[in-house]
């Protein structure tokens, strides 16, 4: 099944769910150079935070919409050293630009010139994977190629029991950062 909307609606609806989005990622602070770079220095812990509810949140909407049948997993391959590497290419370029894609594009709506600077280095990035790409599909996509394997497979656990485990470890987080910043 899918939804109702195509063509014009869609794009509106897609612009207008995006100036929400970066709406919500301003109000959430974590389009802030300082709170992302603050994260990483363990001082702040606002982006964790957010990022755990909206993991749980959407983990929520996803298991209901696949339960009620209209919507279906698309699972992609489990390439291991490919999503290890684009991991930790990922992590670096984070600490160092201070921003994820989608709050840098949220911090370029507010005016900031450091965040487009380091967009056309993500633009640049793009480009060059986009070069290299036959290279790194013979080298190290193949590499620890694992098929389409989802979570529950690898661990005999239900959708349900993960999601479960993921809300308690997230849960015990929240707990854990609290009462941290109360003896601080």
């Amino acid at each position: 099944m899918s939804l109702p909307v195509s063509g014009t609606a869609a794009l509106v609806l897609a612009v207008l769910f995006g100036f929400a989005f970066g709406w919500l990622l301003h109000r959430g602070r974590v389009a802030s150079f300082d709170t992302i770079v603050n994260q990483f220095r363990f001082k702040d812990f606002t982006v964790l935070k957010v990022m755990l509810t909206a993991i749980l949140v959407g983990g929520i909407g996803v298991l209901a919409l696949i339960d009620g049948g209209m919507a279906k997993y698309h699972i992609k391959d489990a390439n291991m050293l490919a999503v290890a590497l684009g991991g930790g290419i990922f992590g670096i370029g984070m600490v160092l630009y201070g921003y994820c894609p989608g709050t840098a594009i949220a911090a370029m709506g507010s005016g900031s010139i450091h965040a487009a600077v380091g967009f056309i280095g993500m633009i640049l990035g793009g480009i060059l994977y986009a070069l290299s790409y036959p290279w790194l599909r013979d080298n190290v996509i193949s590499v620890a190629k694992w098929g389409k394997m989802r979570l529950p497979e690898l661990t005999g656990l239900s959708d349900l029991t993960l999601f479960g485990i993921l809300a308690a470890v997230a849960i015990l987080a929240f707990v854990a950062i609290e009462r941290s910043r109360r003896t601080a």
